[in-house]
């Protein structure tokens, strides 16, 4: 159960919306992966924002900009706790290969 919430959830989720973003980024041919990766961390980073800037007393354009504020700074947080979580996912599985090498190595001793 903790490899299926530590490994495979954070490296679908993060496929799934690489899938579907990714033609959002392309411009001639080539992936914005700046782009991409703010997009790709909105999901992850917007409810970790600890201030947000609300719109009061503006017109459409303010308030529209401030919102737009608002979800580039959820991206770039975001997009770092994705590398974070990828990244652990990563540790995470490289322990659990070393520890069934040596559980294998281990019993083969062992007989």
């Amino acid at each position: 159960m903790k490899f299926l919430k530590r490994v495979v959830v954070p490296v679908v989720s993060v496929m799934l919306l690489v899938a579907m973003f990714r033609p959002l980024c392309m411009e001639d041919g080539v992936c914005d992966y700046l782009k991409l990766w703010i997009i790709v961390g909105i999901p992850f980073g917007i409810h970790r924002m600890f201030f947000w800037l609300i719109p009061r007393g503006y017109d459409l354009g303010g308030t529209l900009g401030i919102l737009t504020l608002n979800l580039l700074v959820g991206g770039v947080i975001g997009g770092v706790v994705v590398i974070w979580r990828l990244a652990m996912a990563a540790c995470y599985l490289v322990k659990l290969l070393l520890a069934g090498t040596a559980w294998t190595v281990k019993k083969a001793s062992g007989r």
